[in-house]
Order: structure tokens, then sequence, then C-alpha cells
């Protein structure tokens, strides 16, 4: 079961919008669902909450060492209590996945991320589960910084939480270590597609003003 949840964002006024704190806005939800009030303890530097499920102790935790630093927090509280990696799951945005989807997976590349590249380092593993917040690409490497220190749009936003809530529905299934039916359960949460636009009924042709055309005139049209 994941005994340690953590939302990854920056610190305070400036960011609190901003896609780099999309893990923030889950684990926002997920202390709302859970009924904790995360409050500051320097001895993990962050904000740091506690509940008990199913007679086992649930961790939830918010960073305030700025992203590029937050492994030493997570590291800190792992230790601690004897959190094994396996047991973490850690929410952060994704620049590969499109607003509005979020994927869960165990292990693999930091794929650039500071946050999960600085957790990767002081855990000395990549062992650790995540849960990948879709915040879309801005489409140039080089502007990938000034993408996620910024706001998304409205509708990217709302796409955002869309997700957010539907990842929730996985969280009693985190709880019990059901990691194949949550998986399951992120990953075919997927916004609807929109509906096409029905097409305009084609006006009826004017058979009197049409002219008469040839059978030997007729050309068969095909697809390329």
């Amino acid at each position: 079961m994941i005994k340690l949840f953590v939302g990854l964002g920056n610190p305070g006024p400036d960011y609190e919008q901003t896609r780099h704190n999309a893990g923030f806005w889950w684990l926002d939800e997920v202390a709302r669902t859970l009924k904790v009030v995360p409050v500051m303890d320097k001895s993990y530097h962050g904000h740091v909450g506690r509940t008990t499920v199913n007679g086992q102790t649930v961790w939830l935790l918010k960073p305030q060492t700025f992203m590029n630093l937050c492994g030493k927090s997570v590291a800190a509280l792992a230790r601690f209590f004897k959190i094994e990696p396996q047991e973490i799951l850690v929410a952060h945005d994704e620049l590969d996945i499109v607003p509005g989807e979020a994927k869960l997976k165990l292990g693999g590349s930091h794929a650039g991320h500071n946050g999960l590249r600085d957790i990767h380092a002081q855990l000395g593993t990549d062992a650790y589960w995540r849960l990948r917040l879709g915040v879309g690409h801005p489409g140039d490497k080089s502007d990938v910084v000034n993408w996620v220190l910024k706001k998304p749009s409205l509708d990217h936003r709302v796409a955002i939480d869309q997700s957010i809530t539907r990842a929730l529905k996985a969280l009693p299934h985190l709880l019990a270590g059901e990691m194949d039916k949550a998986t399951m359960l992120v990953h075919t949460s997927k916004p609807p597609r929109p509906k096409p636009p029905r097409p305009e009924k084609p006006a009826e042709p004017d058979t009197a003003a049409a002219p008469s055309v040839s059978r030997e005139n007729q050309h068969e049209t095909r697809s390329p």
C-alpha cells in the first residue's frame, strides 16, 4: 500500500497557480478527502499531515524546499518512518501528457523533471510510484521552463482539475495496495472526446435548373 503521498510544487503565492504546482493541487484534494490538514514541520522541510487508514499510518507531504531540492524533504520523512520507496507515491506535473489525462507508473527516468531528479538522488533509487498529471508541452524545448512556471489557460486548468478529480477515484485502491486496479482506473479515466458537429443537411437540388448529363460524360470519383 501507499504510506506516503507526496505532491510536488513550489512554495509561495507567486507559484500557487502555475503548472509546476499540479502535484500540490492533487495533494490538497487528497488531504480534503482524508480530512487531513498538513502543517509545516521543519524536521521534514515541508507541510506534513498524518492519518490512519485501516489501522495503517498514512502520511501526506508537500515539500517547501522549492522543486529542485524536494528530495531532501521526501527522503527525510521516508527514512525516519522507515517507509520503503515502493510505498511512496509522488504526484507531479507531466509535460508529455495532455491536460485532462493522468498516468500512474512505478520507477523509470526522471525525464528532466527537477523534482523527480532530486528525489532519485536523495532516495538512491527510482523505484517509487508517480502520478503523472498532464499539463501539456509548449512545443519547443526552450520554452519549457517558462511554460511550467506560468498559469495554464482556463481550458487547460479545468481539464487538469478534472483529471485530478478522476485520479482521486483510485485513492481507495492505492491505500489498499491494489496497484493494478489503481493503475487501470487512472489510465482508463480519460475525458470524453468532444462530439463532432452534426453535418448540415444538404440543400435539395433544383431539378428544374440542373443541366442534364449524359452517361458518357459521367466520371466515377474515387478517393486517392
